[in-house]
């Protein structure tokens, strides 16, 4: 009986191990995907951009909330347009739900200088495919919510 409960204990422990693995090896993905997507915008690559958003992700912005990849494209081709990139991001946390369907990303937005000028938030989702999209997006002023508790 002793043997069964050892046994059971170790099943139990290296299961939460893997499960550690598990999250910690999403969360690694959605921080590549979350760089390779910013740096679509220091390529000037729309096309890639749109990529890395979701068919139904919300966009939310100054002049409201952009519906769809198509609509997220079309609202974000005026960061495009220019030769240098008008603002650049990096993900300063990432979290994923035990599910590994989701994760958030967040972190500084940066003018050309480098000064921070903003907090991104997304919400990524790995799709059918196994690829993580963007399904929602929302920047603030900067603020220190990117400190761990």
């Amino acid at each position: 009986m002793r043997s069964l409960k050892l046994g059971l204990l170790a099943l139990i422990l290296a299961s939460s191990g893997l499960r550690a693995q598990t999250i910690d090896s999403l969360a690694r993905q959605v921080r590549e995907s979350e760089r390779a997507f910013a740096a679509t915008m220091a390529a000037r690559d729309l096309r890639t951009f749109g990529t890395f958003v979701s068919d139904e992700a919300l966009f939310f912005g100054q002049a409201g909330v952009l519906r769809g990849r198509e609509a997220v494209v079309a609202g974000w081709t005026r960061f495009f347009q220019s030769a240098a990139a008008p603002f650049s991001w990096d993900p300063a946390t990432v979290e994923v739900l035990d599910s590994g369907t989701l994760a958030l990303s967040s972190g500084p937005v940066r003018d050309p200088s480098g000064r921070q000028v903003g907090t991104f938030n997304s919400i990524w989702r790995r799709e059918s495919d196994g690829r993580w999209r963007v399904v929602f997006d929302k920047g603030c002023p900067p603020c220190d919510c990117l400190q761990a508790p």
